[in-house]
């Protein structure tokens, strides 16, 4: 990956929950200015070692994770390591929109408020106005920011949730199926959105959608059984695979 700094390293990276071993020995770099997707069919992992790029995976007992995950050179791992600062470098969106029961405008200032990030009430106001406005969002709700964010439709509240992890101004940005509760519309706005970031964060994004992995993503891992089979440009794994596996997955022969 020599044209592409990476932000994140991982070296033999292998997840285990129990005795159960749902990542084997990955190693891969994610690079700053691309969208990396995962894919792979259902079970495979790809969600699991995701979760392991921000210590998600903590809040499982079961779960133990081996070798080295890198950010910016600093291993993610060592008990130094302030959690609560790593998921606001490292922010994750989920596949399930979960705003806070709180106004729209709470869901976008609560992160900036614990992190310090806003000394006065106006810088406050501005972040939250930045964030949403980044997420394609301020003109459909500004006018309703004391308003729950639930009440908001499912690809609303899913942009709220990235303008929430944005609102931190994170380095990476991790989006576990972000899509896939989605309407076809809501799910086009996401993927625009995320168009938008492209450059702006590392985005690494899981999705169960091949297209999808095709149109947002420049980089494309794919997972089978716990093991990342392949790895490179999207385009390449998409049109020219080197690994059998790789090819059978693309052409649905099995998935």
């Amino acid at each position: 990956m020599n044209d592409a700094e990476a932000k994140m390293r991982t070296r033999d990276v292998n997840v285990y929950y129990g005795d159960k071993q749902a990542i084997d020995s990955v190693t891969i770099d994610i690079p700053s200015q691309f969208v990396t997707a995962f894919i792979g069919p259902s079970g495979c992992g790809k969600s699991t070692f995701l979760r392991a790029l921000n210590r998600m995976n903590d809040t499982i007992p079961s779960a133990k994770v081996e070798g080295t995950i890198e950010l910016d050179g600093q291993d993610i791992y060592t008990s130094g390591m302030d959690v609560v600062q790593l998921r606001a470098r490292v922010g994750m969106v989920f596949q399930k929109p979960n705003p806070f029961p709180k106004s729209i405008y709470d869901n976008i200032a609560y992160g900036p408020k614990i992190h310090g990030l806003a000394e006065t009430k106006d810088s406050l106001d501005e972040i939250v106005e930045k964030s949403l406005t980044r997420a394609g969002l301020w003109n459909e709700v500004k006018d309703r920011l004391d308003e729950s964010g639930t009440a908001l439709s499912g690809g609303q509240q899913q942009r709220l949730c990235i303008a929430r992890a944005i609102a931190v101004d994170p380095e990476v940005i991790l989006m576990d199926e972000p899509c896939s509760a989605l309407d076809p519309i809501a799910t086009a706005k996401i993927e625009e959105l995320i168009d938008d970031l492209t450059g702006r964060y590392a985005i690494v994004i899981v999705t169960h959608s091949m297209q999808q992995a095709a149109r947002v993503s420049q980089r494309t891992a794919f997972f089978h059984l716990g093991k990342m089979v392949e790895y490179g440009p999207t385009e390449d794994i998409f049109t020219n695979p080197i690994e059998e596996r790789t090819k059978d997955y693309i052409t649905g022969r099995y998935g």
